[in-house]
């Protein structure tokens, strides 16, 4: 029985550096602009998730059930937003995050790798970090009106009311009134 043959391809090395070049009715500066910003914003969705999960994990106390299922609900949200984000850099024709290096570069919101986190420092940290996002987003949603990007901003109205709504569900629940 005869081999099959086998057509030659790029080396790795070409097809590392080939250009993506996916096409996008946007200018190249918004594109850039508009992809660099997102990559930060997922950088940022990142560092957050891991945050809540460390809190979801670590936390304890009297609350523990409501806080711990509170914080796995907002994971679950925080993770569902970080696809989209980088699929959204690439259908502009943007390049996005390629390692974990790279997305802490990025990345404006803290890590805690503390070893203990008080329950009630744990829903402030993380409402604050909310608050946070929701301003980056808010910053990049002006971007994308001036460049004409209707898409991302429309994606980005409803990633800023979920982290409103977090905020809302963090700040309530650490309430002591």
């Amino acid at each position: 029985m005869a081999k099959p043959r086998i057509a030659k391809t790029a080396s790795a090395a070409t097809r590392q550096t080939a250009a993506l070049h996916t096409p996008s009715a946007l200018n190249e500066k918004a594109v850039r602009d508009i992809a660099g910003e997102l990559n930060a914003l997922l950088s940022d969705v990142l560092s957050l998730y891991l945050k809540t999960k460390n809190f979801h994990w670590h936390m304890s106390g009297p609350y523990f059930r409501d806080y711990h299922l509170l914080l796995d609900e907002q994971s679950d949200e925080i993770y569902a937003a970080m696809d989209p984000i980088a699929e959204r850099v690439r259908k502009l024709g943007g390049t996005t995050l390629r390692s974990l290096g790279h997305a802490k570069r990025l990345a404006r919101l803290s890590d805690n790798d503390a070893d203990f986190v008080t329950p009630d420092d744990m829903l402030a940290e993380l409402r604050e970090d909310n608050q946070r996002l929701a301003g980056f987003m808010r910053e990049t949603h002006g971007l994308c009106d001036e460049c004409g990007d209707v898409a991302t901003a429309s994606l980005l109205e409803n990633w800023i009311d979920e982290a409103e709504r977090r905020v809302w569900f963090l700040f309530e629940t650490g309430r002591r009134s």
